[in-house]
């Protein structure tokens, strides 16, 4: 029986055009992706993205709209199955207090599980800047929606 792998990311974008990233290493892998992570069991999309924004950023958002769902097949690298990525826009409820960073991966500690946060200019970002494959197609969505803005 197939399964799937259900994210949940919201893009975050200052009064400057610039998107939050998250840098993150877990087990030795770094990545760097939008904020949010994998729905729970019994949870909805909306609580879901909350609760990893309260986890990762500890900080308070509301969802402003619907930005992307994922329309082509990936499979989810780390726990196998289909992978269904959904991407909101969303702004910040509670005042921003995380540390930004200004390059990639630029940790303030050691262990097996890290992340950094940084803005990247919304007029700069490449897919380059992020590293999984749903995610180069949304920094392609957000940089031609901003053109057009």
């Amino acid at each position: 029986m197939p399964s799937f792998n259900v994210r949940v990311y919201g893009l975050l974008i200052n009064d400057k055009r610039e998107v939050l990233i998250s840098d993150e290493k877990e087990y030795g892998t770094l990545f760097s992706k939008f904020p949010g992570g994998g729905l729970e069991y019994g949870e909805g999309l909306i609580d879901g993205l909350k609760r990893e924004f309260l986890e990762e950023c500890d900080m308070e958002i509301d969802v402003v709209k619907h930005f992307y769902t994922t329309h082509f097949f990936v499979e989810a690298l780390f726990v196998g199955g289909q992978l269904i990525s959904v991407y909101y826009l969303v702004k910040n409820v509670s005042p921003i207090s995380l540390v930004i960073k200004h390059k990639p991966f630029d940790f303030d500690a050691e262990g097996e599980v890290l992340q950094a946060f940084r803005w990247v200019s919304i007029d700069s970002i490449t897919p380059d800047d992020v590293t999984f494959p749903i995610d180069k197609h949304v920094v392609e969505l957000l940089k031609n929606e901003h053109e057009l803005s």
